[in-house]
């Protein structure tokens, strides 16, 4: 008993260890966008800045001329949207691949799971093309579009909504409910964590897709932060402490994302390790 302990003591040491070094990369961003850029690569490292720098590192990004804020604006708008779009389809599909019996169900489904084994990039040009053909080529609506369906959401929720038991909706149809009823009333407060997950999955992915944005817009006023941070290291890179300034305000909203959401992840990766 004694030996499994001092084991066990041992192991959360080492555990602890281990996070303070993947953590030090975020702890020396966070102290070089306090600092002025003179101390920036002082050798002892000051973890803790001896002058603070903080108001105008932070008012150079914020009111320069790389237009951070307008970018800031447009990933959250985007974000937000694609996540709730994605959320909706997602979890309707998820919904019908396991509640709703036709023919051919299990085939269809297994059509929908092989398209995730096709990289993303062999379907760009395609996509290019026809966003040229419907006009959606740089705007904000094309690029909530493409993001709109995930063939990994759907499967995701789909082994959530596989452990819940058919007989609340046999219940619920002899009461006279129909799929849409059931589906809204029913079965998403049931797996209300789930979605939650996914949701937080999806909007850190949306947030940080460089790629897509890259490809589908043009016009710098529709840019996501992903384009205007690269845009903002081009115009400022020799300045370490704005650059890491920005890049701190660009992982604030994930954080906050992350805080809100985290009793929701906890419960729905339980859920899932139960139903599983």
């Amino acid at each position: 008993m004694q030996r499994l302990k001092v084991g066990k003591l041992i192991i959360t040491i080492i555990m602890i260890g281990l996070g303070l070094i993947f953590l030090l990369p975020f702890i020396w961003m966070l102290s070089t966008s306090f600092k002025p850029e003179v101390d920036v690569f002082k050798y002892p490292i000051e973890w803790i800045p001896r002058t603070w720098n903080a108001v105008d590192n932070y008012l150079g990004v914020w009111n320069g001329k790389a237009n951070f804020a307008l970018y800031y604006w447009n990933s959250i708008k985007i974000s937000v949207l694609t996540t709730l779009l994605s959320v909706i389809v997602s979890s309707m599909a998820a919904y019908g691949f396991t509640k709703i019996h036709f023919r051919g169900r299990e085939l269809l489904f297994f059509i929908v799971l092989a398209t995730y084994m096709i990289p993303a990039e062999a379907t760009q040009v395609p996509l290019f093309v026809l966003y040229r053909w419907l006009g959606l080529y740089d705007t904000h609506t094309g690029l909530v579009l493409l993001g709109g369906f995930s063939v990994l959401g759907t499967f995701l929720l789909r082994q959530f909504f596989a452990g819940i038991s058919n007989d609340y909706i046999e219940s619920s149809q002899m009461d006279g409910a129909g799929h849409f009823k059931i589906f809204t009333k029913v079965i998403i407060p049931l797996v209300r964590p789930a979605i939650a997950t996914y949701a937080i999955l999806r909007f850190i992915w949306t947030w940080n897709d460089f790629q897509t944005p890259f490809i589908f817009l043009n016009d710098k006023a529709l840019f996501t932060l992903q384009l205007g941070m690269n845009s903002f290291a081009d115009r400022n890179g020799q300045f370490y402490s704005l650059i890491m300034a920005a890049s701190v305000s660009a992982i604030l909203p994930l954080l906050i994302v992350f805080i809100i959401g985290q009793k929701q992840v906890i419960e729905g990766i339980t859920l899932g390790g139960v139903k599983g």
